[in-house]
């Protein structure tokens, strides 16, 4: 297996492969992705900004995937941008007949695979921070697991949990629904429900201190020592 670094601008992420054609491949695919979001918010710079569901007068198929995400999760179309650009890196790889393939933008996670892939939980300072994953079974379809935090790396939130993962079939739509889901999980309300989307969520994993909660039909999870220097995370700079 070919694990592979990938830095354009803000997109950080991790691509797993059998082969470089695939690598090539899923960097070729984020990278017209992002050229995709780029130029909507060239010609159209609230696309960016709103954090409110936005429908722009027309764009490229990662343009009304972040769109569509929008609209069911309730939250502004760059929620989903990271979902949105790891779908497009993995349907590449697909394209090319592999079959085995992950990419982890910075926590949101498409992949597709012939094997079982272990994900592990990174929830900051939380107690099962790096100390249980989950166990995804072989996946002949794409598979997002994408992930929101209050606490941990830069994008906002409004709520307080250390860690929502989100699974679906629709990657940009787990993406987006972890970001909505983690900015209702607030102070005082440790019973949160995630609302369902429209049939696109598979399961929600719930973490916020030592409290954790689980909505939906979930992977395996199981305790393991999770390697920290695996985490996806910018090159350091010299």
């Amino acid at each position: 297996m070919i694990r592979h670094h990938f830095e354009l601008k803000e997109t950080i992420a991790t691509i797993l492969a059998d082969d470089q054609e695939a690598i090539r491949a899923a960097c070729a695919g984020m990278v017209s992705a992002r050229q995709a979001v780029e130029h909507q918010i060239s010609i159209d710079p609230f696309f960016r900004t709103t954090l409110e569901p936005y429908i722009p007068d027309s764009g490229e198929e990662t343009i009304l995937r972040m769109t569509a995400a929008s609209i069911a999760a309730g939250v502004g179309p760059m929620a989903a941008v990271a979902g949105a650009i790891a779908w497009a890196g993995v349907e590449s790889m697909e394209e090319t007949g592999a079959s085995f393939g992950v990419i982890d933008n910075g926590g949101d996670i498409a992949l597709f695979s012939d094997r079982s892939v272990t994900i592990g939980v990174h929830a900051g300072e939380a107690p099962v921070s790096n100390r249980c994953a989950f166990v995804i079974p072989p996946q002949q379809r794409i598979l997002g697991c994408c992930t929101s935090s209050a606490t941990v790396g830069p994008s906002i939130s409004f709520g307080i949990a250390d860690a929502v993962t989100v699974f679906s079939r629709d990657v940009a739509c787990a993406d987006a629904w972890a970001t909505a889901i983690c900015n209702e999980v607030r102070p005082g309300d440790m019973g949160i429900m995630a609302r369902p989307g429209p049939g696109s969520i598979c399961g929600v994993f719930i973490v916020i201190g030592t409290f954790t909660a689980s909505f939906g039909k979930l992977p395996p999870l199981q305790p393991v020592r999770v390697d920290p220097s695996l985490i996806t995370a910018g090159k350091p700079v010299l």
